[in-house]
């Protein structure tokens, strides 16, 4: 039994310094060598776990899926208006890059540039979380419509891939031009734009 919980505890230490690398550093240039001597867990206890530098690739992005679906779920249950929960869905997508120095700006933007167009299934899983992202937006969108909190000539499916991809380029810019407050003036922007 207890080498059963150590195993899942090596496991877990593996996905969490593989993850810190992958997004600060990058998945092409961080090694497993690298891997192994920062998470201290063996290379054969690594591979027990996952067979290939991509398979741990595919955990990451499963865990941070899972993450961020979870918290937007909570927040589109709540009780407030569409414009509280669209604010909230804006700190949810872009609160982390305050303590986490990603990359790429975005941690699902990190990993989809970072990882060749031979890693299919990650760049499959990156994009089917975008997709959902725009869907998730789209709804708010028409929640609004109909409680009258938005124009009702207000076209849904644009203005979601607007914002779905003001956030993305804000999170990019953020990073290039070390100005945390380009996301900041997007929320108030938005939320402006939406009254």
């Amino acid at each position: 039994m207890t080498n059963k919980r150590s195993s899942i505890s090596n496991k877990d230490i593996v996905l969490q310094t593989a993850s810190t690398l992958f997004l600060t550093k990058g998945f092409q240039v961080t090694s497993m060598d690298e891997i192994v001597a920062l998470s201290k867990v063996s290379k054969t206890n690594i591979y027990y776990h996952y067979k290939s530098k991509e398979e741990l690739l595919l955990a990451i992005v499963d865990q941070l899926i899972s993450r961020y679906e979870e918290r937007i779920s909570r927040t589109l249950t709540q009780d407030m208006s569409i414009s509280a929960k669209m604010e909230r869905l804006f700190r949810i997508l872009t609160e982390d890059n305050e303590q986490i120095d990603y990359v790429g700006g975005c941690p699902f933007l990190t990993l989809y540039t970072q990882t060749s167009h031979s890693s299919s299934e990650a760049r499959a899983k990156i994009k089917a979380f975008f997709d959902k992202q725009l869907q998730v937006v789209e709804k708010l969108l028409e929640e609004g419509i109909e409680k009258k909190e938005l124009s009702r000539n207000l076209p849904v499916h644009e203005t979601a891939a607007l914002i779905v991809t003001s956030i993305e380029g804000a999170l990019f810019l953020t990073k290039a031009t070390n100005n945390p407050m380009l996301v900041q003036n997007l929320i108030q922007a938005f939320a402006s734009m939406l009254k």
